[in-house]
């Protein structure tokens, strides 16, 4: 499910939607299928490389990336006919890591039918931060799949973790690290970085759900957002995050780094 190559989606981007098959949507209302949502991370018109590629953000900064990992969460989709499937929260939580292909495409189990929309959260949800330790497994385990995304001081998930190095930040080494948490305070109130996303699929391509058939949603992370939006973010002023100063900035610049390229169905 990883990266197509930038030429071809040149030439699929032709179209608004790619047939993988002629069966017919089912007139059974109990009939489900499934749709893959993949996220496909990016910068600008290239495709991120870990520790290899070379970019350079909205301040002619030059930077590469090391790590990059964010929680995808509270997914639901919208039909054309307006009906909202909202997916059960337990499961609906996902962990996208550039480092592990087999996380870029969340799959969900959905009533047949045609799909104009999907909304989804970025980070971990207040609730979910708050529940028992015993109802946080799976990607939300920070023994195991979340290490390295949880506060244990602060007691709660990063939703967000961009890492690594550039010549223009004043750190040991040139890193530059922006781990993004906080959801609203538990004891007592805090910043609240979650973000919600929501984008149109009409324009280039619905999901059209079949009986035991998967439609796949190929969405654009373009990692280039983090650095400009609301606020632009240099890194020579700003190297380092792991609290509430310009955390916020950030969060708002990275809700809109999504964008819908295309639909296979």
């Amino acid at each position: 499910m990883k990266k197509l190559f930038f030429v071809a989606i040149a030439a699929t981007s032709l179209f608004t939607s790619c047939k993988k098959t002629d069966t017919p949507i089912s007139t059974d209302m109990n009939a489900t299928g499934k749709i893959a949502v993949e996220f496909d991370n990016v910068v600008g018109a290239s495709d991120l490389q870990l520790n290899t590629g070379t970019y350079t953000n909205a301040s002619n900064e030059s930077f590469k990336v090391t790590t990059l990992k964010y929680f995808v969460s509270n997914f639901s989709f919208t039909k054309t006919d307006g009906t909202v499937i909202t997916i059960p929260q337990k499961e609906s939580y996902f962990l996208i890591d550039e480092s592990i292909d087999a996380s870029h495409a969340p799959e969900f189990t959905l009533p047949v039918g045609q799909y104009k929309s999907v909304c989804f959260m970025v980070g971990v949800d207040s609730l979910r931060n708050t529940k028992d330790i015993s109802e946080r497994t799976g990607v939300l385990d920070p023994a195991t799949t979340a290490a390295g995304m949880y506060w244990s001081w602060n007691s709660g998930y990063i939703h967000f973790k961009l890492e690594g190095t550039s010549s223009a930040s004043p750190q040991t080494g040139n890193i530059f690290q922006y781990h993004i948490g906080l959801f609203g305070g538990y004891t007592s109130p805090t910043i609240n970085n979650t973000r919600i996303v929501t984008l149109d699929l009409s324009a280039r391509g619905i999901a059209v759900v079949k009986k035991d058939n998967t439609s796949d949603v190929h969405l654009f992370a373009d990692i280039l957002k983090v650095f400009t939006g609301n606020t632009n973010v240099s890194i020579a002023s700003v190297s380092a995050v792991h609290g509430a100063t310009n955390s916020a900035n950030i969060a708002n610049n990275y809700k809109a780094m999504f964008t819908h390229d295309h639909t296979h169905n």
